[in-house]
């Protein structure tokens, strides 16, 4: 059964291929690093509200809210869930590799991962981090194609250390350095989830700008 997962807003999106062209190791390294640093806050505090709003074949639809703060340069965050109200109060502590869940109902923390289901959610708790391809990934292919009428480079990953979330990660990312499309896998070559991202939010601050995810389409 698959399983939707929508953050904000539910958008359709159409992906096709029209060209290829590959890029040299530099200018594909180059890039990637893009991609990492535009989720990256490090030197700066923030907070957001996240909507998530999960569709089900034959169960309808449930949304959730939560608030996030988070602060990249210690990889440090927290959320905590605001909606709906059997659920408010309960809280994820992510501080480096380590994350805490903590339900104010028996007032005790439980230690989770960062692949680890959202409130029984397909949204898994690196979802809410910024992105590290090129710590835990390396570049096996890289070229130039066309995602629906986006121009992209398509970049085919493989795991390089075991702090990876899965073993082969695909992604497209358009020309200005942002994440728009993600396949990840398993070591047989498994489709297991899928992420689209249409559109991001420009946060800028002493001249330094870095994105925010405004819709991302979840599905497993």
């Amino acid at each position: 059964m698959k399983k939707k997962i929508l953050f904000t807003t539910f958008f359709i999106c159409s992906f096709t291929i029209a060209f290829t062209q590959a890029l040299s190791t530099n200018e594909a390294k180059t890039l990637l690093e893009k991609v990492d640093a535009s989720t990256n806050f490090s030197g700066y505090d923030f907070t957001a509200d996240y909507a998530i709003v999960q569709d089900v074949p034959g169960q309808g639809k449930s949304i959730m809210a939560a608030k996030i703060h988070r602060r990249d340069t210690i990889s440090a965050y927290t959320i905590l869930m605001t909606e709906p109200q059997k659920d408010k109060g309960k809280a994820y502590l992510q501080r480096d590799n380590t994350i805490w869940f903590f339900d104010p109902a028996d007032k005790k923390f439980t230690s989770t991962s960062a692949k680890d289901s959202f409130q029984n959610t397909n949204v898994q708790q690196k979802d809410f981090a910024p992105q590290a391809f090129l710590n835990d990934y390396s570049i096996a292919e890289a070229k130039k194609e066309k995602l629906g009428s986006l121009d992209v480079v398509y970049f085919y990953l493989k795991a390089k250390t075991n702090q990876a979330d899965y073993p082969i990660v695909k992604i497209w990312v358009s020309e200005d350095g942002l994440l728009r499309k993600k396949e990840e896998y398993s070591l047989s070559g498994q489709l297991l989830r899928s992420t689209a991202i249409p559109s991001y939010q420009k946060v800028r601050s002493n001249n330094i700008e870095r994105f925010l995810p405004v819709a991302m389409l979840i599905v497993d």
